[in-house]
């Protein structure tokens, strides 16, 4: 395998590299469902204080997904649009 910044064939160079904001949006979105979901049902437990955490961590998810797709809206305006997997 070679070493370098990017394997050969592939999308991106060293001055500007590919972009991981797709899978950013979907880990965001994946870490909001998971925290959320545990997080009521720790609260139902009578758990409240990692309740609390969890629900902080989907917070933390809701922010960076938000951020992630201000990042894509500006990608796209620039002509930059990839699909969700690339």
């Amino acid at each position: 395998m070679p070493i370098g910044a990017q394997p050969p064939g592939r999308r991106g160079t060293v001055g500007e590299p590919y972009s991981a904001l797709n899978l950013r949006l979907v880990l965001a979105a994946f870490g909001f469902v998971v925290c959320g979901v545990l997080s009521v049902l720790l609260f139902r437990a009578g758990w409240t204080v990692p309740g609390w955490l969890l629900a902080a961590w989907a917070v933390v998810a809701v922010v960076d997904a938000v951020v992630v797709q201000l990042r894509r809206r500006a990608r796209a305006r620039d002509g930059r649009d990839h699909s969700l997997f690339e």
